[in-house]
């Protein structure tokens, strides 16, 4: 046994973790959900399941096709596209145009408005251009509707409607090498064509399903949370799901959403049954109304120092006073495991990563210690327990999710021993051998994280000498500091690949946003043709990202399946850059100081260049 003393930093007091006895219990909870089908146990929502995505906020509009040309292309109008817009704008590019599947702005927040939605990261540094805007956040952390509105403020401000398509997904860029620009399609019968592409579709808002047999033979009610029904429901974000008083509900999934939405449930269903494959941690939320006194004392620039501040604390790089202390903040060390940024160096591996697995065991003993606190059934509480690292899945918060267990309309089933949900019949939901009889199922199961219509191939990209995007990335992703690619000129994409990443993803997307259109900025200063990276160059961050890249390979294997591991089937080691956001976006301002001459093309891609440098690249 490897027993390790030492103390719990709330109290002080001595602690003793046996580690030999904890990964065993870590390793035989894995092992009990692992299924041999990894990611594959997901379906779509798509094709005959593609009503599950269907937007129910929007009514359809008709319009003719366009054929056209715009300057800037953006495809996506969540935070990620309505920044780099933004900051277009103000680079004065007035050619602008913004698109989207969804019926307006927001993105993830467009889709998802189900009841309790909130955001987890502190919205005073979350919801960007505050300070542009006017605006400070009602809450600490902000209800979705409040989010989503100021995504159409940010809209307005910066007249981004002017020139959008709604309602339109891109199927299609294609390079066109004698007029140097891109022709673009989409599913509404547009070709229209520009000069630069902007790609930032977004990650969090294609919903997936469980690949349940007899999914599709179910009689009753069924939606997924991103395309919440109150017609059926009734009521709204806030609650109050009067439609449910006589109905009997199912909810399968029990991560970020499943936390904030069962509360509700519990309280207006007749009868609720949770359905769970892994429990998640629930630290304390403890939100909050913003203090108006506070709100009135802040000075110009507070936003970006409060970000800036707050993105440093999680990078593990010192501060003065973390300006923002919180369930986040208080587990930097251990978010290492997954998220890029600084270690301490002055320990040798081994001794820092023994540490930082004593200091895991205390936050996740003291979890575990929240739940026998707060659920009065012991089998249930037990079930409830995340027996697995911290930052093998995203951390929960909730002050509501736990107690909900107690109400007597409330029940957990646990599916970890039959690998999920056995089979759906047309009045049931089965687990093993025991139905369980319901009028509705809610579907909590999340999205196709990290995967966009580039990565997927749903949204084709052909660049120069009719090369293929993912024939480019066929043995991984090849991009400058994850931006652009050789061989496909002037076009952009916003992602965590091959770039910096944080919980507070907001704040990457702004600095993308940021980079992008000082990029082109300088492009139209200079005079330059296009803005395509040389090969050297692409070769160049790609070893850097490789060479510098965090193994946490092992760690992964360890954990319980989820998004962040694949289903536990692989791991996402050396997808960003591991020296963390602000190392990273040190190295870009850097960069920008200089000629650029890397990605700036001035004269015309005439088909020698373009012969030499696809060459280089193979």
């Amino acid at each position: 046994m490897t027993f390790e003393p030492s103390t719990d930093p709330t109290t002080g007091s001595a602690l003793d973790v046996d580690l030999d006895a904890l990964r065993a219990k870590y390793r035989q909870e894995r092992d009990r959900r692992i299924r041999p089908d990894g990611a594959a146990q997901y379906r779509r929502a798509a094709g005959e399941f593609g009503y599950y995505a269907k937007d129910p906020y929007t009514p359809w509009t008709e319009r003719a096709p366009r054929e056209d040309r715009v300057e800037v292309l953006v495809i996506g109008a969540g935070f990620g596209g309505l920044l780099t817009a933004s900051r277009l704008r103000q680079q004065g590019v007035e050619s602008l145009r913004l698109m989207d599947e969804a019926g307006d702005v927001g993105g993830t927040w467009y889709w998802n408005r189900y009841p309790g939605i909130h955001c987890d990261i502190e919205s005073y540094v979350y919801m960007p251009l505050l300070e542009e805007i006017g605006y400070v956040p009602q809450w600490r952390y902000a209800p979705g509707e409040e989010i989503r509105r100021h995504a159409v403020a940010i809209a307005h401000h910066f007249d981004l409607y002017r020139d959008t398509l709604f309602q339109t997904r891109a199927t299609g860029l294609s390079w066109d090498e004698e007029d140097e620009e891109w022709l673009v399609t989409t599913d509404r019968g547009d070709r229209f064509r520009a000069r630069f592409v902007v790609t930032s579709s977004g990650t969090l808002t294609q919903p997936k399903l469980p690949g349940i047999p007899g999914i599709e033979t179910f009689r009753g009610h069924t939606f997924h949370t991103s395309r919440w029904d109150y017609g059926y429901t009734g009521g709204n974000q806030d609650g109050d799901l009067t439609g449910l008083a006589d109905k009997r509900v199912a909810v399968v999934g029990t991560g970020a959403t499943g936390l904030q939405i069962i509360p509700h449930l519990g309280q207006d269903a007749q009868e609720l049954i949770v359905f769970q494959r892994t429990p998640s941690t629930v630290d304390v939320r403890d939100n909050r109304r913003t203090d108006p006194q506070w709100a009135a004392s802040l000075q110009p620039g507070w936003q970006r120092a409060r970000m800036e501040n707050f993105l440093a604390v999680l990078a593990g790089e010192p501060v003065e006073e973390s300006l923002v202390q919180d369930g986040w903040t208080a587990t930097t060390r251990l978010q290492r495991k997954i998220l890029s940024g600084a270690v301490d160096t002055s320990l040798s591996p081994q001794e820092r990563e023994r540490q930082d697995e004593i200091a895991d065991a205390h936050t996740m003993n003291r979890l575990r210690a929240r739940v026998d606190e707060i659920v009065e059934d012991r089998a249930t509480a037990e079930a409830l327990k995340p027996w697995y690292r911290y930052m093998c899945k995203r951390p929960g918060f909730s002050d509501t999710y736990l107690p909900t267990f107690n109400r007597p309309n409330v029940t957990l089933v646990d599916t970890a021993d039959t690998g999920g949900i056995t089979r759906m019949t047309e009045t049931a939901v089965v687990v093993g051998d025991t139905e369980y009889e319901v009028d509705c199922v809610i579907f909590a199961t999340g999205f196709e994280v990290g995967v966009s219509g580039v990565i997927s191939g749903t949204l084709p990209v052909v660049g120069r000498g009719g090369r293929s995007l993912l024939e480019a990335w066929a043995r991984g992703p090849r991009t400058l500091h994850g931006f652009y690619s050789h061989g496909f000129p002037n076009l952009f994409h916003l992602s965590g690949i091959q770039n910096a990443n944080s919980v507070n993803f907001a704040h990457i997307l702004l600095e993308q946003a940021e980079h992008i259109a000082a990029v082109i900025g300088r492009g139209h200063a200079v005079g330059a043709r296009a803005i395509e990276p040389t090969a050297q160059a692409e070769d160049a961050w790609v070893n850097t990202v490789h060479e510098t890249a965090i193994d946490n390979r092992a760690f992964q294997a360890e954990c319980t399946p989820g998004y962040y591991n694949g289903e536990g089937t692989r791991s996402i080691a050396g997808a960003s850059y591991s020296p963390g956001p602000i190392a990273f976006h040190h190295l870009l301002r850097q960069w920008r100081e200089g000629d650029m001459g890397d990605v700036l093309v001035h004269g015309r891609l005439d088909d020698a260049r373009a012969s030499q440098n696809v060459g280089a690249a193979r």
